[in-house]
């Protein structure tokens, strides 16, 4: 019986691989297609969450998760008779907008590839903010290349310029470009252990021309323009290359010093821009940042004085992509079961 259900475990096991495979499979050819079409991208879903309302219904839900049965009946029936009058109060109340607090999210990669959905937000709330309103970005990006988060810089540079109160809150981490963004913020914030700063520029080629030219291959490179290549991958670099690969690093950093000491005046931008980076204690000290907080203790309080409201874009997924992720996600979470499992055999042997 043993081991029959053993086989049969099996069976089903390479079962579910196959289907998950396929599935896989059939996900990455739609996906081309629509890359192939510019259909990727286009349709984002726009969906706005009010905290303040969410907040509130979770915790009656929790007050009345610790009650007795009897008690939680009475107390759901006040709640309900409450929310009939709450709601005629707010049918009955002048027709004024309240103070607002909007929250985006940026997570960063090395591409800063949520830019382009960055840069949709902005513009929608660029028609919608009031004099009163507040932007809050929880930011989170170990930085990237250079021109990549220069543009989502340059996003967040669109609400300063257009006079909106911008606060940026780092959780984790704004280095490097993640800190070129999150300077643009009147109002940055970190958790006491964020990681912060790392303004400099670092760059890195490997070199195989020695191996090449152990085994007689010549590689031919044909340039016009002096500095059109200064360090290659597969030729012979030289003195020249180098020195002039140094001064383009040299410059990209001496703009990003410019970048941050326009954004923060007040900040020894020298004295700070070593490449280092700080835990958020450290960068209050050295003015890096302006407060210690987490974005949820922010968001807390502003929700007492504003209505807070978070804002993000969801793409739009075909029922094939949606298997796909599923199938993905099965994956991983079969993956992460298995080392688990081993793991705790490991611990359990000593």
């Amino acid at each position: 019986m043993i081991e029959w259900i053993a086989e049969y475990a099996l069976f089903a096991a390479k079962l579910a691989t196959l289907v998950i495979a396929l599935g896989v499979l059939i996900v990455l050819v739609v996906s081309i297609k629509q890359r192939a079409s510019g259909q990727q991208g286009d349709d984002n879903r726009l969906r706005v969450v009010a905290l303040n309302e969410r907040q509130r219904q979770r915790r009656e839900s929790l007050r009345l998760a610790g009650m007795p049965p009897a008690r939680r009946r009475r107390a759901q029936k006040a709640l309900r008779k409450q929310e009939k009058a709450r709601r005629k109060g707010k049918d009955d109340a002048p027709d004024e907008v309240p103070s607002r607090v909007w929250v985006l999210d940026f997570d960063g990669d090395l591409k800063a590839s949520r830019t382009p959905q960055l840069a949709e937000q902005v513009s929608l709330l660029l028609g919608e903010l009031q004099a009163e309103d507040e932007v809050v970005v929880r930011l989170t990006s170990g930085g990237g290349l250079v021109h990549a988060y220069g543009l989502a810089a340059a996003q967040l540079d669109r609400l300063r310029d257009a006079g909106a109160h911008l606060t940026v809150c780092v959780d984790k981490v704004a280095a490097s470009g993640g800190y070129m963004m999150a300077c643009c913020a009147h109002r940055l914030i970190a958790a006491p252990f964020a990681v912060i700063g790392s303004i400099g520029v670092v760059a890195q080629v490997p070199n195989v021309h020695r191996l090449l030219k152990k085994h007689d291959i010549d590689v031919e490179l044909l340039t016009a323009g002096r500095y059109k290549r200064t360090l290659t991958v597969l030729g012979e670099n030289t003195d020249e290359g180098r020195a002039k690969f140094l001064d383009d690093l040299q410059e990209t950093h001496d703009l990003f010093k410019r970048y941050v000491g326009e954004r923060r005046p007040a900040l020894d931008v020298d004295k700070v821009a070593t490449g280092e980076i700080w835990y958020g204690r450290q960068a209050l000290e050295d003015g890096l940042i302006d407060e210690i907080a987490t974005s949820d203790g922010y968001l807390a309080v502003r929700m007492k004085e504003a209505q807070v409201l978070h804002v993000r874009l969801e793409p739009h997924h075909s029922l094939l992509q949606r298997v796909g992720v599923g199938a993905s996600m099965g994956i991983e979470r079969l993956g992460d079961s298995v080392m688990e499992r081993l793991e705790a055999s490991g611990w359990q042997r000593r």
